[in-house]
């Protein structure tokens, strides 16, 4: 597996997804407000109430009055969030992923996907085959999020406390030297730290021992668990650019691959990920995009390479009624389909505009704009224009349906589970677990246990907080 060389500063971690309904656009990064009503970083109880309000009498005031723990309405109690699965004791929902130690890096804001998105249950599995339209107990595959879900997502990897990347380059190198590898050691390291710590983890190594730390676990690693070492030790701009080179050079084309990444991000996201492979690979990420694809599946991805999309989170109703209008009379309401419509609206709108123009269709078509699109579209640029609306709909549920496609039956797709728990681990995989438990009734880690094995299996469970 080639492995070409870093970005010679580091690429920011994902900067994450603006909160749906927040009446204002999308701050510029490092200016993310951090959620009000929720415990400070690194989780806990809130502020002791003073047993009384008098100077004298033991205690002032709290500043701003805090309410005794536990009385923030709507707020989950002080301990986290027990009903959800998953989910570590003693941090509520709306912790940045990043936490206290992304030094220099943006922080990513409290990021929201909107409230209760199945209303619009989803014909056909993405991806492969179809999914039964109802689960056990009646529930539709795309179930709404729980009301503390929306407050804000987490990632299951956080910043390690009193780091010390020289010390952890010290237990990687013993971990590799003489006969034989400790994996155990370099997974306790490896899983417990972000990818800005994994990074000075890095740097420390060259400077102690003047060997490159990837080239090391390299010659020590191979199989999944090389691949899935190697991921988490590049930056994530990087890791999404070298995932798309990747799914392009070569014969064939990975079209779920490009689906995946260029339909999900956001702008800031994109725009990073065209100018690192530019720089990394010395090549045009949408001049390969041409060449490598054709038709309206080639148009929907170049549209999603310009890194465009409107990103105001108000929703305009008027708007999304005429753009209901406008996809119905385009494809249902037509013989034959106008794609370049389908492509202008689902390229162009916001996530939380798309959400309320797929509940505004349901009203003027009398059926799903999903199964509009399954019926009008086909092959790539069908799952291309459904994972924009899956997105739009609850980011979470597209993920974990990825990763069930990608266990499911015989065989593992290793690289598409490696590639979405690394690249969510520090975003909303806490969600993507606790929707993977409502779609499949069963956990992620229960299905990621039965699909791998040894020290692949370690590492991943790891990440996943099993």
């Amino acid at each position: 597996m080639s492995y070409p060389g870093y970005p010679p500063t580091g690429y920011p971690p994902f900067p994450g997804y603006p909160p749906a309904g927040q009446e204002s656009s999308f701050p510029p990064p490092g200016q993310y407000p951090y959620p009000s009503g929720f415990p400070p970083v690194g989780g806990g109880a809130y502020p002791p109430a003073p047993s009384s309000g008098y100077p004298g009498a033991g205690g002032y005031l709290a500043p701003g009055g805090y309410p005794a723990p536990g009385g923030y309405p709507g707020a989950p109690p002080p301990g986290g969030a027990p009903s959800y699965p998953g989910v570590p004791p003693g941090q509520g929902f709306g912790t940045p992923p990043g936490g206290a130690g992304f030094s220099g890096y943006p922080q990513p804001p409290s990021q929201s996907y909107g409230g209760s998105p199945a209303q619009v249950p989803l014909p056909g599995g993405f991806p492969g085959g179809q999914m039964p339209s109802q689960y056990p107990g009646g529930q539709t595959p795309y179930p709404s999020q729980p009301a503390a879900m929306t407050q804000g997502t987490q990632g299951t990897v956080r910043p390690a406390a009193n780091f010390d990347a020289m010390r952890d380059a010290e237990i990687l190198r013993k971990a590799m030297k003489g006969f034989g590898t400790d994996e155990q050691a370099i997974v306790d390291v490896v899983a417990n730290r972000s990818n800005d710590q994994r990074q000075k983890i890095k740097a420390a190594f060259k400077t102690m021992y003047g060997k490159d730390l990837i080239k090391d676990l390299k010659s020590e690693l191979s199989g999944n668990m090389e691949e899935l070492i190697l991921a988490l030790f590049m930056p994530p701009t990087y890791y999404d650019a070298w995932s798309l080179r990747n799914a392009m050079k070569g014969a064939g084309t990975q079209e779920r691959v490009l689906i995946e990444i260029l339909c999900t991000r956001t702008n800031q996201e994109i725009r990073e990920i065209v100018r690192c492979y530019q720089s990394e690979f010395g090549r045009d990420l949408e001049k390969d995009i041409r060449s490598d694809t054709s038709g309206h599946f080639e148009r929907l991805l170049v549209s999603m390479c310009q890194g465009n999309r409107d990103e105001n989170q108000n929703v305009n109703h008027q708007l999304a009624q005429e753009d209901a209008q406008r996809l119905y009379q385009a494809g249902e309401g037509r013989l034959g389909t106008d794609e370049s419509c389908f492509n202008m609206i689902l390229a162009t709108r916001s996530f939380p505009q798309l959400k309320a123009t797929v509940e505004a269709y349901s009203r003027v078509a009398n059926r799903d704009l999903l199964s509009s699109v399954a019926r009008e579209f086909s092959g790539n640029v069908e799952s291309g224009l459904k994972t924009i609306l899956q997105c739009a709909l609850n980011r979470p549920a597209f993920f974990a349906e990825r990763l069930y496609y990608s266990m499911k039956g015989a065989g593992t797709d290793d690289s598409t589970l490696v590639r979405i728990v690394v690249t969510r681990s520090e975003i909303d995989l806490v969600q993507i677990k606790q929707t993977f438990s409502q779609m499949y009734q069963k956990t992620l880690g229960t299905m990621i246990a039965s699909d791998t094995s040894g020290d692949y299996r370690k590492l991943l469970l790891a990440i996943v907080g099993q």
